[in-house]
């Protein structure tokens, strides 16, 4: 089988839409930048960009058409053995299909081994068996590993049921008997869809078998007499890193989905509506430090609670996923960190009822390749649902608090699915309760409201045209919270956003436009909207802002924002996208998502260079440039950057990565939190990490970053090692230490005010910190494993040469603040404070604290985790945390471990049962 290869002679749009970019790189590339490197990149990017232009006009870019394969399954009245051995007769009943193609790394080539399968159905099952010959199966990789964490030799096959070319539901075979499932879209990909099917493999003379069932219950699909599904199975064979297809596409290419096989021969099945339930009880037991005369802190606390999750097949294409009153714990940790910046930290969503089918949900308002600082952006973030309280009430004198760990999710549903006709739809609603601290002073109780009861939903539709070629969506969100309290005032009352995005697509989807929009509305008091306004977002107070200042009269805020952006996303060699985005001052949607700043303008254009076949030394090479600019909405030129990354795998499997980076003179409009906008020097950096061969039973990773800023401004290096170990099969263990040094002489520590004129404080702060991250899995079956995780972390904060900000536009950075001497700053030993006289009268104008610090904590998670049927477990937990801190600034790696192991542990033991039943 050959793909066909089509020659391309009409680049002409995509020439003129990287070169007119081009003369942005000599405007902005290298402002204020006195060293000869930027000019160098400047001029090779330059010539990179041209270079790869020219190239496209003599490439041939291949066509997404291939031969179209087809498998048609048979019917059967007896189901097969599901134990991994072909010894049913019924299998009989229909063909072998092989003649796989190598897919990576020599595409188009014959494999090294073969594959072949078969299908079955009947009412209520889909059938498999895939044989996976080796001619050396002593060489077979049979890692065992939990579900969905695919590892060793596998197969793969993955079924377009709704036949709509935008969605596959897979299931992955592993050699080990291990299985991973998933749910592929043109967009996204989501392997946390747990389904429930069955699996056996079984190991011979010949290589390796798999045998599936898969419930008709776990698809969706739409009511016709005669179905056609897509169709594709993979295999890889680990030990050489070799991926083989059934259905030949391009690599690379833009739209796989769209390319698939298809399997014909299913009739007369009908959708099935089942209604799976999972009741669940929970036990939890506390141990931690008794404080004396703490009421709360008594040493010791137990909880049982019971709950109830639900699937209900609404329709053919829609369910109905519910919980009530869930258990929302986090089995694993977030990772330990010192924040130093204005900015809440992003965490990712770990709680099961989120991760499952959250793609769905999903609107990234600069979701773009270009580099920028809004990532992690989300109209929805889930983990807004069942957060820390966010009112801490005041304490007085001898008073005690009991806060609540976290605010309760009285229940929670989601309606997803797909049509026929491709409208994708996602609804979900939740309720999370009025939670109260209790505060004690002399044996009598009060309570005090620390959150209120508040509702979250969410709306989500995308409807697909020409098969996918064009997308059209849109999404809603709302928080509406029941504010009964005085203290809560400056809680937004009402927040709203909504959005729409779209994407087409043109010559065999190599070539796209896409873009979106989104508007926010925030109601409350006039407390909650100046709290807005003066928020790290935006800090509407700045004297220098000449698009916004503080309305303190204000209920309301409505903002907007929007990307578009064009491009090729082919990875046939040459690949591109520029992209523009614009926020305005106002836009706010972090009650219900995550947002770190509006007020931006950014521009930016990314050429990537890839070689996907095997040359040389190399298996394959990836370089990518990106160049992006910022503006506000006053007008302000912001910053200019570049960037150039390289990534590349040997023919040993070995992989080499790596970035270089340069950001001219910058100004910053939230450095001084609230204050004026300050003039930064450039900064360059770089980073390199390299990993052995990920087959092998030893792997080792290392890398590394280094960073300068101009005028002795900051530096930074930062290393890191990890070591994977698979002694067994069965076993793996990982340890992955690391290092960072940072040097920035521009920290800020509080702002003051003197004389009605306000004092903008900052030191040169030289941080250490050392983390060690320990995982050992231990799977003794794919229904039963061990899982432990610890992280021990520190990191130390020196600050010196204490300044505050004179002239934050000055030419020279030196000019922009003043460090105190020893006439003007005083240390008290016995307060810890700072003592400054500002006016060098001799008198103390204010003080501040010491900001040195010692953060040190260790987090650690142990689970023992047993599907004692499918679908059902039976999970046990053991957590542990120790956490200290102190005003000491110094760095002692040995002593800082030791005393952290001193600390009191917070231990809690989990034991979670569940049952999974269907009606």
């Amino acid at each position: 089988m050959k793909t066909n290869v089509k020659k391309n002679s009409k680049n002409n749009a995509y020439f003129c839409s990287v070169l007119f970019l081009l003369p942005s790189l000599d405007k902005y590339s290298c402002n204020n930048f006195n060293f000869k490197i930027c000019n160098i990149m400047k001029i090779k990017l330059q010539n990179l960009i041209i270079a790869l232009i020219l190239t496209s006009f003599t490439i041939n870019t291949y066509s997404q058409e291939s031969s179209k394969r087809i498998y048609n399954a048979m019917y059967t009245k007896t189901p097969p053995l599901i134990d991994g051995l072909l010894n049913d007769e019924v299998w009989d009943l229909v063909e072998w299909s092989g003649d796989f193609i190598q897919y990576d790394p020599n595409e188009n080539q014959p494999p090294s081994q073969q594959t072949a399968f078969k299908i079955l159905y009947d009412d209520h099952n889909i059938y498999v068996f895939i044989r996976a010959y080796d001619s050396e199966p002593d060489k077979i990789s049979s890692i065992m590993s939990r579900r969905d964490d695919v590892k060793g030799d596998h197969v793969f096959i993955e079924f377009d049921s709704y036949f709509d070319k935008q969605t596959t539901f897979g299931f992955v075979a592993m050699a080990s008997g291990a299985k991973g499932d998933e749910i592929t879209s043109r967009d996204s990909w989501d392997n946390n869809w747990n389904p429930v099917w069955f699996l056996k493999t079984s190991i011979d003379d010949e290589g390796w078998c798999a045998e599936m069932q898969i419930p008709l219950s776990q698809l969706r699909f739409g009511n016709k007499e005669e179905m056609v599904w897509g169709l594709q199975v993979h295999r890889l064979i680990y030990r050489l890193q070799e991926r083989s297809i059934w259905q030949a596409t391009a690599k690379g290419a833009p739209d796989r989905i769209n390319l698939l096989g298809e399997l014909h021969g299913i009739k007369n099945i009908k959708p099935k509506r089942q209604i799976e339930l999972i009741p669940y009880t929970l036990g939890k037991i506390e141990r931690f430090e008794k404080a004396e005369g703490d009421p709360f802190k008594t040493g010791k606390l137990s909880a049982l609670s019971v709950g109830l999750d639900g699937k209900i097949g609404l329709t053919n294409d829609f369910t109905l996923d519910f919980t009530i009153n869930p258990d929302f714990g986090q089995v694993e940790a977030d990772p330990s960190e010192v924040n130093l910046t204005a900015f809440e930290t992003f965490y990712s969503e770990k709680r099961q009822f989120f991760i499952e089918g959250s793609n769905i949900y999903q609107f990234r308002p600069n979701q773009t390749i270009t580099i920028h600082n809004m990532g992690s952006d989300r109209l929805f973030y889930s983990r807004r649902m069942g957060r820390f309280p966010q009112y801490s009430p005041s304490l007085e004198d001898n008073e005690y608090i009991k806060m609540p760990n976290a605010t309760r999710i009285l229940g929670a549903l989601k309606v997803s699915g797909k049509t026929k006709n491709g409208l994708s739809v996602g609804v979900l609603e939740s309720v999370t309760a009025k939670e109260v601290a209790t505060i004690e002073k002399d044996g009598v109780r009060r309570n005090e409201t620390v959150e209120p009861l508040t509702n979250y939903f969410v709306g989500r539709v995308q409807q697909d045209f020409n098969k996918g070629v064009t997308t059209l969506g849109g999404i809603v969100t709302a928080v509406n919270r029941n504010i009964d309290t005085e203290a809560l005032n400056f809680l937004n009352k009402g927040a709203y956003a909504a959005g729409i995005d779209f994407k087409h697509s043109w010559h065999q989807r190599e070539w796209y436009v896409a873009g979106n929009a989104e508007i926010s509305n925030i109601t409350g008091s006039n407390e909650a909207m100046i709290s807005a306004q003066r928020s790290s977002a935006r800090y509407f107070q700045r004297v220098d802002a000449k698009s916004f200042s503080v309305d303190s009269s204000a209920t309301s805020l409505t903002g907007y924002g929007s990307t578009v952006k064009l491009g090729r996303t082919s990875q046939k060699l040459i690949q591109f996208e520029t992209s523009l985005t614009a926020r305005s001052p106002k836009l706010e949607f972090n009650d219900i998502g995550y947002m770190r700043s509006s007020d931006i303008i950014h521009h930016a254009v990314w050429v990537a260079f890839n070689v996907n076949n095997p040359f040389a030394i190399f298996n394959n090479l990836y370089i990518n440039t990106n160049h992006w600019a910022y503006w506000n909405f006053d007008g302000d030129f912001l910053s200019s950057n570049i960037n150039i990354n390289y990534h590349t795998q040997f023919k040993n499997l070995w992989r080499i990565d790596g970035e270089v980076n340069r950001t001219d003179q910058r100004i910053e409009t939230g450095m001084l939190r609230g204050g004026p906008k300050m003039t930064m020097p450039g900064v360059q950096s770089s980073y390199l990490s390299m990993a052995t061969n990920y087959s092998k039973k030893l792997i080792y990773e290392m890398g590394g970053s280094v960073g300068v800023g101009n005028a002795n401004s900051q530096n930074w290096h930062d290393y890191w090692f990890n070591i994977y170990y698979r002694p067994t099969n069965a076993l793996s263990l990982s340890i992955g230490p690391g290092y960072s040094y940072s040097k920035n002489t521009m920290q800020y520590i509080s702002k003051q005010t003197v004389n009605n004129n306000p004092i903008y404080l900052f030191g040169e702060i030289q941080q250490k910190t050392v983390g060690i991250t320990f995982r050992a899995d231990y799977t003794i079956n794919p229904e039963l494993s061990i899982q432990y995780y610890a992280q021990p972390f520190i990191s130390a904060g020196k600050y010196i040469n204490i300044k505050h900000i004179t002239d934050p536009m000055a030419d020279k950075f030196s000019n922009r603040f003043h460090i105190f001497d020893n006439n003007e700053i005083t240390y008290d030993l016995l307060d810890n404070n700072y003592n400054i006289d500002i006016n060098g009268n001799g008198v103390n104008d204010f003080s501040i604290s010491n900001p040195d610090f010692n953060f040190k904590q260790v987090r650690s998670n142990l689970v023992v985790r047993w599907e004692y049927r499918p679908g059902s477990t039976l999970y046990f937990v053991w957590s542990q945390g120790r956490t200290g801190s102190s005003s000491r600034g110094d760095f002692s790696y040995g002593n800082d471990l030791k005393d952290l192991y001193k600390i009191t542990p917070h231990n809690v033991f989990l034991v979670k049962l569940s049952y999974w039943f269907a009606l």
